[in-house]
């Protein structure tokens, strides 16, 4: 168990650092950030913050030695970085960084431990993604095996003509075929040090040009019926990769049962709503699992919530809506507002049904 004081590094300088940090200060921990230039808003919540390349050496061991355990908040940190961490322990085990940075590696990893992801096929050439769209049928979407998040780095393909016109990336891609669902939702789940896992009630999400827009609960029909299923998969999954922290799958509600998009080895954008609707919300009982501590109740707290992103220029008026009693803003601090970007986020909560 992680004593009072102590330290906690975190790998990482985007708003899930900023609200992983609010919450080991409240638990009574030093956070220390680490991450290469950029809009690093955890440096405003941190007690200190090292802007260092992530294959600096000297700078990552200076970093460590002042850390007393190391996370991340960010699942595209480098593995060498990651497994570059000498003295204090790092949790989750980079393995889990390394199983979800390669989108043909973590579907053969799910298909491994019985779940099931979308048709795919691995695509290196030109020639690889005709005979993908061919073989899985199209519509389908490309994408990079690595770095892509929020929609970046993927293109769809409508059908076969389109297939031949695409001029594919020199990069490593994988093609999938497209799921027919019916909804979204993600499994989010803590698992401590000693193997106990929870689970957060799941939500159903919506997404806009490849962002999650909102995600609301309750998720409804058919999500309900199939979170079981889709929480057995996630429980695998962390058992396998002897995770620590959270963690969190994303699904298609089908016809045919739960369908695997992706993992998130950390905290996630649709478990937001934890800090305000649940009992212990995502980003404490990480702190709570890294630093050894007893998990915290993840029961959710109200009868109803939606969170909503705030994207681009939308941050410039959202303290309007506080004159909802019902509504928490939270605001990333982060100074460009760019089209698309996540610059905050607002959770409506309703305690009574009938509001």
């Amino acid at each position: 168990m992680l004593k009072r004081g102590s330290t906690i590094g975190i790998l990482g300088g985007g708003q899930l650092g900023r609200m992983m940090a609010t919450s080991a200060a409240q638990l009574g921990y030093r956070v220390i950030g680490y991450a290469p230039d950029g809009d690093n808003v955890m440096g405003d919540v941190a007690e200190d913050f090292v802007t260092a390349a992530w294959d600096d050496e000297a700078a990552l061991a200076a970093f460590a030695a002042r850390c007393d355990v190391v996370t991340w908040e960010f699942e595209n940190v480098p593995v060498a970085t990651a497994r570059g961490i000498a003295g204090p322990a790092i949790f989750p085990d980079p393995k889990a960084l390394e199983t979800a940075q390669d989108r043909l590696d973590e579907k053969r990893f799910i298909e491994e431990l019985g779940g099931r992801p979308a048709a795919y096929a691995k695509v290196d050439s030109s020639y690889d993604l005709i005979a993908a769209a061919d073989r899985l049928g199209a519509p389908g979407i490309l994408k990079t095996r690595r770095d892509g998040y929020d929609g970046k780095g993927q293109w769809r393909i409508a059908n076969g003509r389109e297939a031949e016109a695409l001029n594919v990336p020199e990069t490593p891609c994988i093609y999938e075929a497209f799921v027919e669902f019916e909804a979204e939702f993600s499994v989010i789940l803590v698992r401590s040090q000693d193997g106990e896992t929870r689970f957060w009630d799941s939500t159903r999400n919506e997404h806009r040009g490849g962002i999650l827009a909102a995600s609301h609960f309750p998720a409804g029909e058919p999500i309900a019926a199939q979170i079981a299923e889709a929480r057995e998969l996630a429980r695998k999954v962390a058992d396998a990769l002897n995770y620590v922290g959270v963690l969190t799958l994303e699904f298609f509600a089908t016809h045919e049962g739960p369908i695997f998009n992706e993992m998130a080895p950390r905290v996630h954008n649709s478990g937001h709503w934890t800090i305000e609707g649940a009992a212990t919300s995502q980003f404490e009982n990480h702190i709570r699992a890294v630093a050894g501590l007893p998990l915290g109740d993840t029961r959710t707290t109200a009868a109803q919530i939606e969170m909503r992103n705030i994207l681009g220029s939308d941050i410039e008026n959202a303290h309007s809506a506080l004159g909802d009693a019902r509504l928490h803003l939270h605001d990333y601090g982060k100074a460009e507002a760019s089209e698309g970007r996540k610059m905050g986020h607002a959770t409506l909560i309703t305690h009574d049904a009938g509001l």
